[in-house]
């Protein structure tokens, strides 16, 4: 076996390589049954999450932009196509920011600095508040666990094993690529591949060769339905999930970068459920008294199609 301190003096590519050796050897093998085509595998990976509408919870929330991080607790709600709601909260739980946008309209609310931003809901503008260039509808689906996936011919998507997993390619419109892997759940490993249910483990998005955003989708657990919100007092009317009872897989810890800058998110979720309950108003918000309200004019450049 090697010393300690011998293996401290490895040169730095040695000791990479080493560890490529190491989890090369952790790959699983293929199912024995394989998805004939990139669309075969996509669609069974949207019938594993068919049931959800979006999900709603809590999550821990940390920035990384200009070598500085930031901390901070959050509450979320992303309903599909492309619904969201982020606020972030104090330790002494105080609401110090808050976004929403409702696929049309983008407003944040800024307490640190006494500010109302509002404009479109664009990718723009909701990377004002994630750091990370993600479009509103991408961001919806890659929090409840599903990829987004962008626009294309079927005979412009290609898939193959990978270690552990199947990765998708798609070469979409206006030069967009990207590249998808998809787990089968370990109690499907055995099933044909018509019923094996998928699990999204990493999404990566490029245009004309540039990077735009990875994605890392990690720990998955089931989640479940969210229970009604009933008012204790019976005045009010009992507010239903926003959708049918649903069981699937969601990633506990969510990555978002971007490959060739410093941004960088991550969400650990520390609650998460589908179907939240939606009370009128979720998505939008007024400006409160106090603040300084200006206007979020930022435009998107072209941007890959859903």
């Amino acid at each position: 076996m090697m010393r300690a301190d011998a293996q401290q003096r490895l040169p730095t590519w040695l000791g990479t390589l080493v560890v490529a050796f190491a989890a090369a050897g952790c790959c699983k093998s293929a199912p024995e049954s394989q998805f004939p085509t990139a669309g075969d595998a996509i669609e069974r990976m949207r019938a594993t999450y068919r049931c959800s509408r979006g999900v709603g919870g809590e999550a821990k929330i940390d920035y990384f932009e200009g070598g500085k991080r930031v901390r901070g607790n959050l509450l979320f709600f992303a309903m599909r196509p492309e619904k969201l709601r982020f606020d972030v909260y104090s330790p002494f739980g105080v609401i110090i920011s808050t976004l929403t946008s409702d696929g049309q309209d983008f407003a944040l609310y800024d307490l640190q600095n006494k500010q109302f931003l509002q404009g479109p809901a664009n990718t723009c503008n909701v990377a004002r508040f994630t750091r990370v260039p993600v479009p509103p509808f991408a961001m919806t689906q890659l929090l409840g666990g599903e990829a987004p996936i962008l626009e294309h011919q079927p005979s412009d998507a290609t898939i193959e094993w990978g270690c552990g997993g199947y990765i998708v390619s798609i070469a979409g419109k206006n030069q967009a690529r990207q590249e998808i892997t998809l787990e089968p759940y370990d109690a499907d490993w055995d099933k044909p591949w018509s019923e094996q249910r998928l699990r999204v483990a990493h999404v990566s998005v490029e245009q004309q060769g540039i990077p735009l955003y990875d994605a890392e989708l990690a720990d998955h657990e089931v989640a479940q339905t969210a229970k009604p919100i009933v008012d204790p007092e019976g005045l009010d009317p009992t507010v239903p999930p926003s959708g049918p009872a649903c069981s699937a897989e969601v990633p506990r810890r969510i990555r978002l970068l971007v490959p060739d800058g410093d941004q960088d998110v991550v969400l650990a979720y520390k609650e998460i459920h589908h179907n939240p309950p939606q009370v009128t108003g979720t998505f939008r918000q007024q400006a409160p008294g106090g603040v300084t309200r200006r206007a979020a004019d930022c435009v998107d450049t072209a941007a890959p199609a859903p």
